[in-house]
């Protein structure tokens, strides 16, 4: 039988709970990055037929913006339906989206019009960690 004592055990039971917890979180998250892309996806795939701008395009989208608005209120404003249009076109692929990114985090991807710099924002831990700190710090300067 382990010595182990009732201290050491509350904390291993709260250290599981933490871990669970960050797991939800991120999982959440990533639903919310998966929403949007397939939101982006049914606006220009369905609705444009494929194209990057539909002749109605602003028209449809501040008439979809008004619908969710009023179902679900604020969240799917005119802005934030285009973020979804831009966030499709530019990651057509939903295999290729980062779980360990956040919807600020792919928000300020969008930001980035040079690709090189995205490549290094998404190819591994160094930059995820520095666009974590990029998204904190716009966060705190609203």
């Amino acid at each position: 039988m382990s010595d182990i004592t009732p201290h050491s055990l509350l904390q291993r039971i709260l250290q599981l709970i933490a871990d669970a917890q960050e797991r939800a979180v991120r999982s959440v998250n990533f639903e919310r990055v998966l929403l949007y892309w397939n939101m982006g996806f049914h606006i220009v795939e369905e609705e444009q037929r494929g194209k990057e701008r539909a002749d109605y395009g602003k028209e449809l989208i501040q008439s979809l913006a008004d619908s969710l608005t009023a179902e679900y209120g604020s969240g799917f404003s005119f802005r934030q339906l285009n973020f979804c249009r831009q966030f499709y076109l530019q990651f057509p692929k939903v295999n290729a989206l980062r779980s360990q990114l956040n919807w600020s985090q792919y928000r300020l991807l969008l930001r980035i019009d040079n690709a090189d710099k995205q490549s290094y924002y998404l190819g591994g831990d160094r930059g995820i960690k520095e666009l974590s700190l990029m998204a904190m710090n716009r966060m705190f300067l609203k």
